[in-house]
């Protein structure tokens, strides 16, 4: 860790270093968008099971108002982004290309932005599990596009524990400035966010770590944190995939996170610094997310921008409200590494979704090349950050050998970031292999006896 900070800017051993092309909208503060005329809200916005209606057809609610209860320990509640009335509960397209159970809610005529105040979680005097269920209520999960529920990665066994909590502001996905405006606009809920989740894990140091291509969020992070607050900010050298959890993890505390583990078994946790922000911002007043910031960009779009959207806003109504290009070709839901192209312009915004891009035909020409056979560059080996061999698991991938490439290749380990197919120069695109394999071998799993 030492060597690494004399260095200068921490960070991590291989990795990618995409164009960023944040400046367009780095600087663009956070508004408010309008409703929609219906909002779709699918019930399954999270790892694990989806979430059980107690609504009804027909049935007025509050914005605020619980629409829907979790169905178990790994799944979250949902909430009504607007006041209205609820049209239908049923089938609705889904980011996974699979239709899912969803709520269909039309928006009062001139529906209000406030939130009526709920039960409150004081700080004070909550215990961690008191907490821990204030914030399933809440509806929480991660919201640097994981979406897995934020109260399950918070709770502990007796025989873990976590010396370090590391909230992740560095956001090294290209075009997206989402928590780059939230840390300039929402410190104090972050700060209130971080007392809530030391007090749950018991963490004893924070640190915030943010790329060295946001200095004014660092620095008013900085300016703003409160004396007796254990926390520090920490500026990280920009390099893509720098806000990988294992790779924050080695580059800000010089511990490796074991294959097959997770970084509480290096007695460490991240968490998201917008999830961190709606953990202060909702917990004090017993809300639960309704709405969340995302960042509207790509050559496609005319208004870009951020804005604190309602959750169920259709990609459609929200395409027609910013204006994009007539040459529009391809949409992500979130950025051009990471992020899943869009279906359907029926798709909702859901808790995950950090950003929308959209490209043109003189964007995407370039990514519409015909795939060729593997060159053996190693080109894919260097950048991989979590040192896989992505070359042969591509090939192994082609003939459709999933167990091998999960027994003895690793593949589980890989996280899609996409910075193999990034580099590869015969346009293999590896990490859709790599998805359609990993699905397949974690069936074969669920299905073994």
């Amino acid at each position: 860790m030492l060597q690494l900070l004399n260095m200068g800017p921490a960070t991590f051993r291989h990795g990618v270093h995409p164009p960023e092309l944040k400046e367009e909208t780095c600087g663009l503060p956070i508004r408010q968008f309008p409703f929609a005329p219906v909002l779709t809200i699918p019930l399954s916005q999270h790892i694990g099971k989806p979430a059980v209606p107690v609504v009804r057809e027909g049935q007025e609610v509050q914005r605020g108002q619980r629409l829907a209860k979790p169905d178990g320990f790994l799944s979250v509640s949902m909430h009504a982004p607007a006041s209205g009335v609820v049209r239908r509960i049923g089938l609705m397209p889904s980011i996974t290309g699979r239709m899912v159970t969803g709520i269909y809610l039309e928006p009062f005529p001139g529906s209000t932005q406030e939130v009526a105040e709920g039960i409150p979680c004081p700080l004070d005097t909550a215990t961690p599990d008191e907490i821990i269920t204030a914030i399933q209520d809440a509806g929480l999960v991660g919201l640097g596009g994981a979406g897995f529920p934020t109260h399950a990665k918070l709770k502990l066994r007796d025989d873990q524990s976590i010396d370090t909590l590391i909230i992740n502001g560095v956001e090294c996905e290209p075009y997206l400035t989402t928590d780059h405006r939230v840390m300039l606009e929402q410190r104090d809920d972050i700060y209130v966010g971080i007392r809530y989740l030391m007090k749950v894990t018991g963490a004893r140091r924070v640190i915030i770590g943010i790329e060295a291509n946001k200095p004014d969020a660092a620095e008013h992070l900085r300016a703003g944190l409160p004396g007796d607050l254990p926390a520090e900010v920490q500026v990280l050298r920009v390099k893509y995939p720098q806000g990988a959890e294992k790779m924050l993890i080695t580059a800000m505390l010089g511990r490796e996170v074991p294959s097959g583990k997770l970084p509480i078994d290096v007695h460490a946790l991240c968490c998201n610094v917008a999830t961190t922000a709606e953990i202060g911002r909702l917990l004090p007043h017993g809300r639960g997310i309704q709405e969340r910031v995302i960042t509207i960009t790509g050559p496609a779009v005319q208004k870009k921008g951020n804005y604190r959207i309602p959750i169920g806003t259709p990609l459609r109504f929200l395409l027609d409200y910013v204006g994009v290009d007539p040459h529009v070709n391809r949409i992500f839901m979130g950025g051009p590494m990471m992020g899943t192209a869009a279906s359907s312009l029926d798709l909702a915004i859901t808790k995950g979704i950090s950003g929308v891009t959209a490209f043109t035909d003189a964007e995407t020409s370039f990514h519409q090349r015909p795939e060729h056979p593997c060159i053996r560059c190693g080109y894919c080996v260097e950048a991989c950050p979590i040192f896989l061999n992505p070359s042969t698991l591509g090939r192994l991938a082609k003939h459709e050998n999933y167990d091998r490439m999960a027994d003895e290749f690793n593949l589980m380990d890989c996280f899609e970031c996409g910075s193999c197919s990034f580099v590869c120069p015969s346009h293999i695109p590896l990490v859709h292999y790599f998805r359609v394999a990993k699905s397949s071998v974690r069936k074969a799993r669920a299905a073994a006896p």
